[in-house]
């Protein structure tokens, strides 16, 4: 994981649930699933082995799935994401706060300095850009905001199960 400053705990295996990862990437279920078969994001801390198993996502894997569903939101196609992710492995960028993701609307580029951002807009190519730093801490947030939930729910499972317990005793005594 890149931070842990107030980031939820992965599992124990280290890494977070489909339905986690799909939530705080802003994505659906049967797009994390379908992203993960035909090979565009696949999990990172453990694959699907079978019926019945969990992926388990990394914190980088999150980040990568919003940035997918970004590019996808702004009309990119399918194909030219492939080859975006591709290069984000294939670079192995540490650090993704500096790193910004520009497209003519025909092709994506890695950008990891303002001069690169500079050159590709004075090139006329560049239409938009997306700063990957702006996103890493999107997901920061949307992983704390669902940590905090989940311990939200569990205290007020906890608060009914004692206010059950209560009833209970009053009904016996």
């Amino acid at each position: 994981m890149l931070f842990s400053d107030g980031l939820p705990k992965p599992n124990t295996d280290g890494g977070f649930k489909g339905a986690v990862a799909a939530r705080a990437a802003g994505i659906t279920y049967r797009q994390l699933d379908y992203w993960a078969r035909t090979g565009l994001v696949e999990p990172t801390v453990r694959g699907a082995q079978g019926s019945g198993s969990q992926r388990l996502y990394g914190f980088r894997d999150i980040l990568v799935l919003k940035l997918v569903k970004r590019l996808l939101d702004t009309g990119i196609s399918l194909q030219q994401i492939r080859t975006a992710v591709a290069q984000l492995h294939a670079a192995g960028v540490h650090d993704l706060s500096q790193t910004t993701l520009m497209s003519d609307g025909a092709g994506v580029y890695l950008c990891t300095s303002s001069d690169e951002v500079i050159d590709l807009v004075s090139r006329g190519q560049g239409v938009f850009g997306i700063a990957v730093g702006k996103v890493l801490r999107e997901v920061e947030t949307s992983l704390v905001d669902l940590d905090d939930h989940r311990e939200k729910s569990a205290d007020e499972a906890a608060a009914g199960d004692e206010l059950a317990a209560r009833r209970a005793a009053r009904k016996t005594s």
